[in-house]
Formats: structure tokens, C-alpha cells, sequence
């Protein structure tokens, strides 16, 4: 049975001028809202207005318009069954067997950063999602289309089919349809979870997450070659962080590469000193604070140049063409600063392959409260999530447990190597002297292993230097290792039924040891 009669109300008008021509080419009649109806008559389409074939006008701005029983119910009669057929001619409704329909930008005006709650408002579609539900509900007779790339092939197929699209099309295009309006509501959810939130919501975290993620461009590859990866962005905020990066130059980034880039530039926005980060294999294998980041990145790359092969560079302040003339002897998959000078964008050009990012801007605040921000991991089933890991220190917070306390110059060190400690992998230990990482040991099933992995990779002088672990020492044989490398002075959270024995030990080797209370374990 070809389609006699079609419905367009459309916000995107991209192809509508040809969509309407080449329907009525095809002999069917086209029902149109007001914005969309005006856009077809201007382009030289015949429409029929819905007010007019409803006897109904618009109203209340618009937002009611096709929220009538003679559209609903062409829409989702079955034609298999004659008591509907019967009811649509005793009414004299049309058969709407194509509804085309997309649905007010709402994703797109929020991400206006300057959007008010009323505008926003505005933009929920109401009559949208319940036309194209509808038609998606009653895809055994009724097509419907949302994404205006389908219009050429929804138009060949209508051209060689007799006016008919076929049940397989009809239930892609239902799929498609529902992923619309899913996406669209969860984007608006989203929004309104984020601004506002009462202060009793702030105690426990939601009972329900509805994630809006659209696709923003296909990787690479995945975590390997033969697995497929894409990057996703949230619907229903402002684009920001690391998706809301520009890539200045370099081949396309991989799956690893934004964790690794997420990895490294996390790190380097716990300090507000000049801060470099190398991280591979989302790990950091060096870290440094220095007056500029030219002597970051040096001191940084001390740390263990051998593993800096192939790695992530980050840093928090804009780079300098210093800078990138010192990196140029290092191969780097990808580089990432707030800015970069044109001196040091000319030096990295001269790699071609190597990806030079900008990062994009932090999601700002949005209503009355900061956004709410999650941490969200997969397993089989469902998912678990967490508050991210935001928890900082200050020395007032440290409390001494040992005979001696750190001098002024280990109080510094045990501070800059805990924040380092919070972004390596479980059990991690950090070894630091004058805020650079001397040896990292990280991802250790035990924790005396992680001392001793420390100990073995570091390329600088140990003797002196303070340790940072992410996790209370459950016996004294870290402390005892650590002793034997000249480490004089330990930041650890505490809590272990042997935390006597600890400290015991390492008032025996004559170094101060602060605990912190919290712990910052990373899988």
C-alpha cells in the first residue's frame, strides 16, 4: 500500500527543500507545522497546514500545535485491523503513513554557556517526541524518519517501491527514532540535574543515572587494532575538557591516547605551579614543578627517560617554543597544554604524526551549583560509580606520628609527591626530592613490591628524598625497604592494626612520617 500522506515538522531543516519536492513528485501529500510549512512554501512545496486539516489553530506560542486526535490517530491506526480503518473514515482522518520529524535543539542551546533556565525550558519539544514515538510504535505501517542523512535514501526507496518503504527499513528507522528521543530526554535530564540540586541531594548519590552521549568522532582502533573505538560526548551540557579539545596537528588519536591524555592532564591540574606530567600507559613515569615548564619537562624526563618513549606529555601552562625545542630529541605520542606559543607550534609541526592538543575548557558552572561529576566504570551487568577522587591536603591536615617532623623542604616534597601518588596506579609508591619524582612503583599486588619497583627504576640519586604511599603500610618491611634506599621521610594515610609497628620503625631509621586520614587508591 504506497504513502499517500506524510507529516514534516522539522527544527533541522537541512534537505527539507529537497525531501519536500521529491515526496511530491511522488504524489504525496505533505502536512506541515508552521515554521517547517513556511520553509516548504518558500522553496516552491505545496503543504497542506495542520491547523488547517485539524481545524485547529496553533496555540500558546506554539506549543501546541499537533496534539490533536486526527493526527495521532493517523499515525498509529493499524491497518491491519478493519475496526481502524473503519474509525479513520468515520472521522475523515488521513492515513499518516511517513512521519518526518526532528526535535527542538535543546543539547544545542544549553551548551550555550550563558543559557538561562527559561530559555532552556523552551526548548523541551513536547509534540515532537510524541509524534515520532508513535510512528516508531507503529512501524509495522507507518515509517518514520529523524536524521535528515536519511532523506536521499528514504526518497529511493519511496521512487523504486511503489511509494513504499519495507518492514526492514521501517524498523531500522523505528530503532534509530527511539535512540532520538532517548538520547533527547536523558539530555534534558542531565541539564536539570545539574543546576539547582537541592542540598539534600547532595547526600547520597542518585537513584537513577541516565546517561545522553552522542558520538563525536570514530577512533582509530580501540585498546587494540581489532577492537573498534569511538569518543562520546555528553548531550544537554556545554562541551568541555578533554572532548571539547582541539587538536592542533598529528594523526588521529586512539582509544589509549585520550586515557592516557585524560591521565596526564588530570595530574597537572593539582598544582598551580608550572607543572609537567609524562604518563604512559596511564601512569605517570614522571612529574615535576618548576618556575617554567621548559625546566618541568627536564626534570620531569629525569625521572625515567627510558619509559618517556612513546608517551603522554601534559602540562598547565601555556608551552613555549624553549620548551618544545627541548622536547625535540624525545618521540611523544601527544602533547597537551592549555595554549601554545606559535614558536613552539612551528617546532612541533616538523613531526607530523605527533597530535598537539588544547585543551578545551572545564564545564563551568551551571545554575546555582557546581555541576555533579561522577566516576563511572563498567562491569558485567550494570555499573558502579563513584564521586570522583577531589579529596586535597594542606600540611594542617597532616598529623606527625613520629619522634621526628619533616623540615620545611620534606614538608613541601611529602605534599607534592601525595598529589602525584593520588594519579598512580595501586599499590603505588612515589619517591620525591625538590618536587620531582625520583621513582614511581606502581600497580604492585604488594605494597613492599612497589617500594622496591621505586627504588629499582629510579635514574636519579635516592639517598635524602621523601615517600609517598597511596595506601597505610599493613607491614613494617616498606619501611624498613625504603630505609635501605636513604629515604627520610614518609606521607602515608595510616589505619593499619599495625600502625604502631610502622612508626616504630621508622623512628628506628630516624625519619619523620606524617599520616593524611584518607587514602587514594587508583584501579
Amino acid at each position: 500500500m504506497a504513502i499517500e500522506c506524510a507529516l514534516i515538522s522539522v527544527s533541522d531543516r537541512e534537505g527539507l527543500a529537497d525531501l519536500g519536492a521529491g515526496l511530491r513528485e511522488l504524489g504525496i501529500r505533505i502536512l506541515s507545522t508552521g515554521g517547517t510549512g513556511q520553509a516548504l512554501q518558500a522553496s516552491g512545496v505545496e503543504i497542506t497546514p495542520v491547523s488547517q486539516y485539524t481545524g485547529f489553530p496553533e496555540i500558546l506560542d506554539g506549543r501546541v500545535k499537533t496534539l490533536h486526535p486526527r493526527i495521532h490517530a493517523g499515525i498509529l491506526a493499524r491497518y491491519d485491523r478493519v475496526e481502524h480503518t473503519e474509525v479513520l473514515k468515520e472521522h475523515d482522518i488521513l492515513r499518516l503513513r511517513l512521519v518526518i520529524v526532528n526535535l527542538y535543539p535543546f543539547s544545542e542551546t544549553v551548551s550555550r554557556v550563558s543559557v538561562s533556565l527559561e530559555e532552556a525550558i523552551e526548548q523541551i519539544d513536547i509534540g515532537g517526541p510524541t509524534l515520532i514515538r508513535a510512528a516508531a510504535k507503529n512501524f509495522q505501517h507507518v515509517t518514520v524518519v529523524v536524521d535528515p542523512a536519511d532523506y536521499p535514501d528514504l526518497l529511493s526507496e519511496l521512487g523504486t517501491s511503489q511509494g513504499e518503504t519495507s518492514r526492514i527499513t521501517r524498523w531500522r528507522l523505528a530503532r534509530k527514532a527511539f535512540q532520538h528521543t532517548a538520547a533527547y530526554d536523558a539530555g534534558i535530564s542531565e541539564y536539570l540535574e545539574s543546576i539547582n540540586s537541592p542540598a539534600t541531594d547532595e547526600k547520597e548519590l542518585p537513584s537513577t543515572i541516565t546517561l545522553s552521549l552522542g558520538r563525536q568522532e570514530t577512533l582509530r582502533y580501540g585498546e587494540n587494532s581489532h577492537q573498534r573505538g569511538a569518543l562520546y560526548g555528553s548531550l544537554g551540557r556545554p562541551p568541555s575538557g578533554l572532548v571539547a579539545a582541539t587538536q592542533l596537528q598529528g594523526k588521529q588519536l586512539s582509544f589509549n591516547n585520550y586515557l592516557d591524555l585524560e591521565a596526564a592532564w588530570r595530574l597537572t591540574t593539582e598544582f598551580e605551579e608550572s607543572c609537567c606530567v609524562i604518563v604512559k600507559h596511564n601512569n605517570p613515569c614522571g612529574a615535576a614543578l618548576a618556575e617554567g615548564p621548559c625546566e618541568a619537562y627536564r626534570k620531569a624526563l629525569a625521572c625515567d627517560p627510558v619509559s618517556a618513549f612513546g608517551s603522554i606529555v601534559a602540562f598547565n601552562q601555556t608551552v613555549d617554543g624553549e620548551t618544545a625545542e627541548e622536547m625535540r630529541s624525545l618521540f611523544v605520542e601527544a602533547i597537551i597544554a592549555p595554549a601554545f606559543e606559535q614558536a613552539a607550534l612551528d617546532l612541533f609541526s616538523k613531526k607530523g604524526n605527533l597530535r598537539v592538543m588544547r585543551m578545551g575548557p572545564e564545564s563551568p558552572a551551571v545554575g546555582a551549583s557546581r555541576e555533579r561529576r561522577f566516576d563511572l566504570k563498567q562491569i558485567s551487568g550494570g555499573y558502579v560509580l563513584q564521586d570522583l577522587d577531589v579529596a586535597r591536603i594542606t600540611a594542617s591536615d597532616l598529623e606527625v606520628v613520629t619522634r621526628r617532623e619533616p623540615d620545611e623542604t620534606e614538608l613541601r616534597d611529602l605534599l607534592f609527591a601525595w598529589k602525584i601518588c593520588k594519579h598512580v596506579k595501586s599499590n603505588a609508591i612515589v619517591y620525591v626530592r625538590q618536587a620531582q619524582t625520583v621513582g614511581i612503583g606502581a600497580g604492585q599486588m604488594s605494597r613492599v613490591d612497589s617500594v622496591k619497583l621505586a627504588a629499582e627504576k629510579a635514574q636519579l640519586a635516592i639517598e635524602g628524598c621523601v615517600m609517598a604511599g597511596d595506601a597505610f603500610f599493613p607491614f613494617r618491611d616498606g619501611i624498613d625497604e625504603a630505609a635501605k634506599v636513604g629515604v627520610r621521610a614518609v606521607i602515608q594515610p595510616g589505619g593499619s592494626v599495625r600502625d604502631d609497628e610502622v612508626i616504630a620503625a621508622a623512628d628506628e631509621h630516624g625519619m619523620a612520617m606524617v599520616r593524611t586520614g584518607i587514602r587514594h587508591f587508583r584501579h
